[in-house]
């Protein structure tokens, strides 16, 4: 509801424009301005739907005058949307820390590095391609007036960027739980849409509450069969038949990784973020835990692979909401898409499976894990 909320409280073209003045106006400012837009109503919304709709919308076209490439754009706001899948507080991880029994709190500190460096890569790898095109020009501006734009947008932006530090605040000191600071962040959220941004209306706050409601009845109903399958899974023991099977058939702790990382992959390119979340996670945890990977480690670790999966054809839900916004062909977006997930995203996704301090640094810092 927080997400539905901030979408419609017209907090984005805030966000974007603090981010604009902050990255500044370089050869690949606007794409840097949009992934970073992405990471940070990505972590407000928590979906990366969220920030398909929001982010895209706005950001496309300018970039378009400014000398971007709308497939390139549009495959841009598809990969950089899914940071809202990794960076805190996060949908997919909370239904990861449901299914599998885990802290919300220490899951959600093991995606904040990934999606970083996520976020990080594409920034980089944005730069690398736009200083190859030559149709961009970059605004020219003065430093007195760019650090005026920061303060002027900063201070405009200041009751959203404030959302996030209220949830993470409030649950890792201790003043309330993850399912308190949703309430608080509602409490939070409305008042900000209809009073201080005035984008909020009651049409619009019914709509909000309407989305929230199919949303969650839409999870209800996955997580209800999941648990089921789970269930039925456990008795007729397919996780362990699984765990041994997959033993015999490779002893290589590495080996086993990759082969959980592909398998990952291949179901998000047929399923939604939430059904493999919800689904495999439960399946696979016995598997890492036989061959010691922490169930906080795997959270990372299922994150980072489902950012790629959901970008993958044939379903690609994400990357088709994109072209929806975008007003492109998938043929045209998919080769973009691909550079940025073949450069950014499996990068990522190996170094969290490989270097599990990456994920599990912040939770055994802040005690959450031994």
């Amino acid at each position: 509801m927080t997400g539905y909320l901030m979408q419609s409280g017209g907090i984005a073209a805030r966000l974007i424009n603090f981010a604009e003045a902050v990255v500044g106006k370089s050869r690949s400012g606007m794409g840097t301005t949009m992934v970073v837009s992405c990471g940070v109503f990505g972590a407000i919304s928590g979906t990366a739907s969220a920030a398909v709709a929001s982010i895209g919308t706005i950001m496309i076209g300018p970039m378009e005058k400014h000398g971007y490439r709308r497939p390139y754009s549009t495959a841009l706001v598809g990969i950089s949307s899914l940071l809202g899948l990794l960076i805190p507080p996060s949908i997919t991880m909370i239904l990861y820390a449901v299914v599998t029994r885990q802290s919300v709190a220490a899951v959600f500190l093991a995606t904040i590095g990934p999606g970083i460096l996520l976020m990080i890569f594409l920034c980089v790898i944005n730069a690398i391609k736009t200083r190859a095109n030559q149709d961009y020009q970059p605004e020219q501006i003065a430093l007195s007036k760019r650090f005026r734009n920061i303060g002027t947008t900063g201070w405009k932006a200041f009751p959203a960027l404030l959302l996030p530090v209220i949830i993470l605040g409030g649950i890792y000191g201790g003043i309330f739980t993850p399912t308190e600071a949703a309430a608080v962040a509602v409490v939070y959220a409305i008042p900000v849409g209809l009073f201080v941004y005035r984008d909020l209306n009651l049409k619009s706050l019914v709509h909000c509450f309407v989305q929230a409601a199919t949303t969650t009845g839409v999870i209800m109903i996955i997580l209800l069969f999941s648990f089921v399958a789970s269930r039925i899974f456990t008795f007729e023991r397919v996780p362990q038949e699984l765990t041994s099977l997959l033993l015999d058939l490779v002893e290589n702790k590495l080996m086993i990784l990759l082969m959980v990382n592909i398998f990952l992959i291949l179901m998000g390119m047929i399923m939604d973020d939430v059904s493999v979340v919800a689904i495999l996670s439960p399946l696979l945890l016995p598997i890492m835990e036989s061959i010691g990977v922490h169930p906080v480690h795997f959270a990372a670790i299922v994150g980072t692979s489902v950012v790629i999966g959901c970008n993958s054809p044939p379903m690609a839900p994400i990357l088709f909401m994109s072209c929806r916004i975008g007003q492109v062909g998938m043929s045209q977006v998919i080769r973009p898409a691909f550079s940025f997930m073949l450069l950014a995203a499996l990068p990522v996704m190996l170094i969290t499976t490989y270097w599990p301090d990456l994920s599990m640094f912040l939770p055994r810092l802040l005690g959450y894990v031994n």
